[in-house]
């Protein structure tokens, strides 16, 4: 009867993820058929480069012959959408060392931190939870599924830290009062994070980039 200290946290936090989603999904609408998937956006040439270097990689360290090795190209080089390149390297490296993050569920942080960051497609609307936990999610290098992003976060004694490239706004939406979080201007029409915040005793924090000093 005596469990190891500690023991009851991993079981904690899958009831409060499963929770967390179900939570999430009841506040989901419905899917537009205007809006793209995350695997059906088409790829860049940067995006092909990156995809490249992996498979190249791959062949130099033995894990693909030179007759896979160019196989493999020849698939990238014709491939139109991300969820093509992307099947190109599932089986080279584990999830969270993917060039391409195609992820659109929603980011859960139970007593524990989460992220998601890299070269990821960010969903137009993406479900936060939070729970004596952070969860951080980075826009840097990502790619935006609409200009206006919306993230619905419920934070419980628990934080969201948004790292933002030059030229994000975020503003957050919390009981109707609208606040904007990012100090540095932005032009007419530059994408918009717009977080909608559930909280008790929650945090959210936004990290920019330094500001370019003006030429005298």
């Amino acid at each position: 009867m005596n469990e190891r200290a500690g023991s009851w946290l991993p079981k904690l936090q899958e009831v409060g993820e499963r929770l967390a989603e179900e939570w999430v999904s009841a506040r989901r609408p419905p899917a537009s058929d205007d809006v793209p998937q995350p695997h059906e956006l088409r790829a860049s040439d940067a995006d092909r480069e990156r995809i490249a270097q992996v498979l190249q990689d791959a062949h130099a360290d033995g894990r693909l012959t030179l007759d896979e090795l160019e196989e493999r190209l020849g698939v990238l080089y014709s491939a139109r959408t991300l969820g093509e390149l992307a099947a190109l390297t599932t089986d080279l490296l584990p999830p969270d060392q993917q060039p391409l993050n195609l992820d659109g569920r929603p980011v859960s942080a139970i007593f524990k931190q989460e992220q998601r960051g890299g070269r990821w497609v960010v969903p137009a609307e993406l479900g936060v939870t939070a729970m004596f936990g952070t969860t951080k999610l980075d826009f840097r290098d990502a790619i935006l599924q609409n200009r206006r992003i919306i993230i619905n976060a419920t934070l419980v004694f628990g934080g969201l830290e948004i790292h933002v490239p030059e030229g994000l706004e975020v503003i957050r939406v919390a009981k109707d009062k609208t606040v904007r979080l990012t100090k540095q201007p932005t032009e007419p029409g530059a994408p918009v994070v717009e977080v909608r915040t559930t909280n008790f005793a929650g945090e959210v924090k936004v990290k920019e980039p330094p500001r370019r000093k003006r030429r005298r």
